[in-house]
């Protein structure tokens, strides 16, 4: 008896393991940008490659990208969908910001993520912007699901020790040689 409850305890704490990393498999890509918009004048044309890559390495195709503006302050927001630019992974987009000021802009990567990017200045002067990283809570998905896991493992090898523990007979004395 003790012994099936330890190789359940076994089984379920390697399922609890499991289960939230196979769950959370394929799920996020990288988008990288071409260049960026700050300086661009109202009503130019930002011609942008998207590159957009599944956990950072493998290209993504067949994917519906788009990039979406929104002015600081409310105000006008705008879609603009990317389309393939023939290498795989690869999109382009023409991007028209309607008028000066601060514009915050993101990418929907068509594949699990939107990713923010810093506010730039249009028609303007003002210092260039990096893009910001992805939000860590986005980006803390996997890790936080494999945290749990590990968790929920030692938790119910835990349990299943004392268990065994506590279902263990008493030690029989050894009989003395003869």
């Amino acid at each position: 008896m003790v012994r099936r409850l330890a190789v359940c305890g076994t089984v379920l704490g390697a399922l609890s393991l499991a289960l939230p990393g196979a769950a959370a498999a394929g799920g996020f890509a990288t988008v990288g940008l071409s260049s960026l918009p700050d300086g661009t004048a109202p009503g130019a044309a930002w011609n942008v490659r998207l590159t957009i890559l599944q956990h950072g390495r493998t290209p993504l195709d067949e994917l519906r990208p788009v990039i979406r503006l929104r002015r600081e302050g409310g105000g006008a927001t705008r879609e603009v969908v990317a389309v393939p630019a023939g290498p795989p992974g690869v999109y382009r987009a023409r991007v028209v910001f309607p008028s000066a000021g601060r514009w915050r802009y993101e990418v929907r990567d068509g594949f699990s993520l939107t990713h923010q990017f810093a506010p730039v200045r249009i028609g303007g002067p003002g210092p260039a912007a990096a893009p910001a990283p992805d939000p860590p809570a986005r980006r803390g998905d996997v890790g936080a699901a494999l945290a749990a896991a590990l968790a929920a493992g030692v938790a119910a090898a835990a349990l299943t020790a004392a268990a065994a523990a506590r279902r263990r007979p008493a030690p029989t004395p050894a009989a003395a040689p003869r």
